[in-house]
């Protein structure tokens, strides 16, 4: 097995007792962190420090969602738009898809010109950075857009 060592030096390949009695005398752990490769790769470390980076890495990229939502009302005032479309703006610089809806309460509805018009000041405000993946569709009494970063964005 190739064994590297706490500091990342690589130590060469040794027999298995051998990496064991090294990492003993240390006062560390050896962990196998390659097990499909040829040869194997070990490293010498503290298992309980590797263990926590590990599961922090893990839960940091679980966490990590692609698509974001941002939520609009037709009475949206535009300090709140301006707010609002920040955000926006700072998913898709990061990578993420954002879906713009439109909720309309009670009697809105009517007036659902007013929500694609909306839509339309958004995709429009965005166009820089962003395309609309998928064009507004009505879902009942939501009114919904999905605007993608475009491809010279992506970092």
């Amino acid at each position: 097995m190739l064994v590297i060592d706490d500091k990342g030096d690589n130590l060469g390949i040794m027999a298995t007792p051998d990496a064991v009695a090294l990492a003993k005398e240390r006062g560390l752990d050896l962990v196998e962190v390659a097990s499909q490769s040829e040869p194997r790769v070990c490293k010498i470390v503290d298992y309980g420090k590797y263990h926590y980076q590990q599961a922090k890495r893990d839960r940091k990229q679980k966490h990590r969602s692609r698509l974001k939502e941002m939520k609009f009302t037709i009475k949206i005032g535009e300090h709140d738009f301006q707010t609002k479309m920040k955000r926006v703006r700072k998913f898709l610089t990061d990578g993420d898809m954002v879906r713009v809806s439109i909720f309309f309460r009670g009697r809105e509805i009517v007036h659902a010109s007013r929500g694609r018009d909306l839509l339309k000041r958004v995709a429009d405000e965005l166009s820089d950075i962003a395309r609309i993946d998928e064009q507004p569709k009505a879902r009942g009494k939501i009114l919904q857009m999905l605007l993608v970063p475009n491809q010279n964005q992506k970092t």
